[in-house]
């Protein structure tokens, strides 16, 4: 019979593969590598030095993680930071799984492919969902949730949380007030707690409905309160930092200034509403909710529920 690691091993091989990693069983584990964002994850059992594994990963990754089937303990994390790898075990897991299957905003970033540098404002990118399919299809089963969720007594229920997700297009700032890269990306702003983020398309399969039992939740913030959210949280997402340098008398002094996207250089597409699914896991002890696309753990999406 499978153990709990053979468990949670067989889990990791179908998220990353679902999430655009490209798998190989080597002698030391299971290898993912991702290109468009140059992450590359190890699964090894038992406890090998990350000075044994390292060899693993191509030269050009940027992103090296090691997840062990049980904790490695404080040498091998001690040997793991000094090389620059990332180490995890079950316990630490939960937390980095988001980061791990979803790229980085800052990885998501792409030209668009008649994007120019120049001035005048930008038009918004057009619609990006067909009229029919407005549910995101989860990745995990209630069997998967309680194993990232690490609570097995309890109800689990599968809510469908609505989103207010429209395309977007930002000229993102360079130093000295030189025209910027355009580039498209989503923006996602949930519809019960306003949180915003930044996803790409393709990231997440839409369809028309989902074969498992689920209750779908209605949005509570306006559409009008959404987008001024997601406004605000892109120009602060897409500021950047650019130092000044300028000599006086002699003495160099940079002045370091962040500089937000300017009126024109943001343009936000029509907002749909869509429904992310969460797995919510309810018992004695409180409650977990787990992204059912990411694996993640994450923060309360509705206090009222």
């Amino acid at each position: 019979m499978m153990g709990e690691s053979g468990t949670r091993t067989s889990l990791l091989r179908r998220l990353l593969d679902a999430a655009g990693y490209r798998l190989e069983d080597r002698p030391a584990g299971l290898k993912a590598v991702r290109n468009r964002d140059r992450r590359v994850v190890l699964v090894v059992a038992g406890s090998p030095s990350p000075a044994e594994v390292e060899l693993e990963f191509p030269p050009d990754s940027l992103h090296r993680t090691i997840i062990y089937t049980e904790d490695p303990g404080p040498a091998a994390r001690s040997v793991a930071s000094e090389r620059g790898l990332e180490v995890l075990d079950a316990q630490t897991l939960g937390p980095a799984m988001g980061e791990l299957l979803l790229p980085s905003p800052v990885a998501l970033v792409r030209d668009t492919d008649d994007a120019e540098e120049g001035e005048g404002p930008l038009e918004p990118p057009p619609s990006f969902v067909p009229t029919q399919t407005r549910t995101v299809r989860p990745r995990l089963s209630e069997e998967d949730a309680r194993t990232v969720a690490g609570v097995e007594e309890g109800r689990y229920v599968l809510r469908l949380v609505p989103f207010y997700v429209a395309p977007y297009r930002v000229r993102t700032p360079t130093p000295h007030g030189r025209p910027g890269t355009i580039a498209d990306h989503l923006v996602a702003v949930n519809a019960l707690s306003g949180r915003v983020d930044v996803w790409e398309v393709g990231e997440r399969d839409l369809v028309e409905e989902i074969e498992l039992p689920s209750e779908r939740l209605e949005p509570t913030l306006s559409e009008h309160e959404a987008r001024e959210r997601a406004e605000s949280a892109l120009r602060r997402h897409h500021t950047v930092s650019v130092d000044h340098t300028e000599q006086h008398a002699g003495a160099l002094i940079i002045e370091r200034r962040k500089v937000p996207p300017g009126p024109s250089d943001l343009a936000i597409g029509t907002a749909v509403v869509l429904h992310v699914p969460f797995w919510y896991a309810e018992s004695s002890g409180g409650r977990v909710v787990v992204d059912a696309v990411s694996g993640g753990p994450v923060a309360e999406l509705d206090e009222a529920r």
